[in-house]
């Protein structure tokens, strides 16, 4: 399915070395899917954004035309948060399967620095599906409303976060331990 990493956590850390399981991809690439599989393999703590977000915030979510602007900073919130109980829970010798979006490289870049000596214990898991499979499967979620559901995506931020995605880069893939999963891996 996916290749291993050599990297190890910071000094101090629990043996065996904790690690951080990122999952990237575009809205309806089947990370929900793959993240399950990782979590069952090496039994670890799954973070997800999108449950973080739709817990505290759906609620209240304004009927506006630029939800944008409520969105960003209450992402930024929970993936501060998302990282504090990372780090905790690598502290306390467990892994963690993290799928907090980071669609885009800069974000990545950002989130690599946030997470300190920890970053070297992290492996990229990247998944990716043309643009028409994955419009299908997020409809067909959207519907179903089935185990990997946390919101309705709808087809404008579908297309908007889909206009977003940007795949690691050479230079992203020498830094870090990156794995691209094949799609017959992760189907949704």
């Amino acid at each position: 399915m996916h290749a291993t990493s050599t990297h190890t956590a910071p000094a101090g850390a629990a043996a065996p070395s904790p690690r951080i399981h990122l999952v990237i991809g575009p809205v309806g690439a089947g990370k929900s899917t793959f993240v399950r599989q990782l979590v069952q393999q090496h039994r670890a703590v799954p973070l997800n954004l999108d449950d973080w977000m739709a817990t505290l915030f759906s609620a209240d979510r304004p009927d506006t035309s630029d939800v944008m602007a409520w969105y960003v900073p209450r992402t930024l919130r929970c993936l501060e948060q998302i990282r504090k109980t990372a780090e905790a829970v690598l502290h306390a010798g467990s892994d963690v399967v993290l799928e907090v979006g980071l669609i885009q490289q800069h974000q990545r870049d950002a989130f690599y620095a946030r997470m300190g000596p920890w970053a070297d214990a992290m492996v990229v898991y990247v998944l990716d599906a043309p643009r028409e499979v994955r419009r299908e499967r997020v409809l067909r979620r959207n519907a179903e409303q089935g185990a990997t559901f946390s919101m309705v995506v709808p087809p404008h931020i579908f297309e908007l976060a889909s206009d977003l995605w940007q795949p690691p880069d050479e230079v992203e893939c020498a830094n870090r331990s990156v794995v691209w999963v094949p799609e017959a891996d992760h189907g949704a």
